[in-house]
């Protein structure tokens, strides 16, 4: 095993939502294995912040950016499902700063689409729905309902700001950084079988130049339900360089 001064800084980012509280278990493990792990809350998801609804996807990058240039030497980016957009934008602007990107039941956005092109313009954020209707959209299998209680006490509405601005990728140096998928509520089986028929929501994936699919079946939030696998398999594929 490499010593933690040789392993790259790991840099966590959560999905919608979420804050760098969401990755607490995680981190523990990840130091318990020689690892430095950077937890992100990114701009709008900030609940001290009064001016937080007004943030954007842009300043969400810039965040990723400063994290990771503050580092010595390149990073590993762990991205959880809607951290996608500004990750993928990351990517695209600065793929030098990137020596990994793993994406925890996630993958690449999509150029020229928003999260949530279709939000209505007059709301202000998008918040956490209830968990039965949650649950039709990502499953929530795994999760305590100790879990579940702290994931309704301290979520976050997203700003509109944020999901309805469109992702914008021209750089094909992106698809050289190493890329790891954790397949979670899908299978990484079922995943190849999209990349391979061209499906819309993968179109970015079959281009990426080196990938690693590892399974962690569970639900969508695996930093909870699965918080020790999840670290040795961010462990693992950190070291993966």
């Amino acid at each position: 095993m490499r010593t933690a001064t040789s392993n790259p800084t790991i840099l966590l980012i959560p999905g919608h939502w979420l804050g760098a509280w969401a990755w607490d278990e995680v981190l523990e493990h990840l130091a318990s294995l020689g690892h430095r792990a950077i937890p992100l809350t990114l701009p709008g998801l900030d609940e001290t912040d009064t001016d937080r609804m007004t943030k954007t996807l842009d300043e969400q990058v810039a965040a990723i950016e400063e994290a990771a240039t503050d580092s010595s030497g390149p990073v590993v980016i762990v991205a959880h499902s809607g951290a996608n957009a500004p990750v993928s934008l990351l990517l695209d602007r600065h793929p030098e700063l990137v020596s990994r990107v793993i994406w925890v039941d996630s993958g690449p956005a999509t150029s020229g689409v928003a999260s949530a092109p279709d939000f209505p313009a007059d709301m202000e954020g998008l918040s956490l729905p209830p968990f039965e209707r949650l649950a039709e959209q990502a499953s929530i299998e795994g999760l305590s309902a100790d879990a579940l209680d702290r994931f309704r006490e301290r979520a976050v509405s997203e700003p509109g700001t944020v999901i309805r601005q469109i992702v914008h990728l021209t750089n094909d140096a992106r698809f050289d950084v190493p890329t790891t998928f954790v397949c979670c509520s899908m299978p990484s089986s079922q995943v190849m079988e999209l990349v391979k028929a061209g499906h819309p929501m993968f179109a970015e994936v079959a281009d990426l130049k080196s990938v690693d699919y590892v399974d962690l079946p569970t639900g969508h939030w695996p930093m909870w339900s699965r918080p020790s696998d999840l670290a040795h398999i961010l462990a693992s594929e950190s070291s993966n360089n």
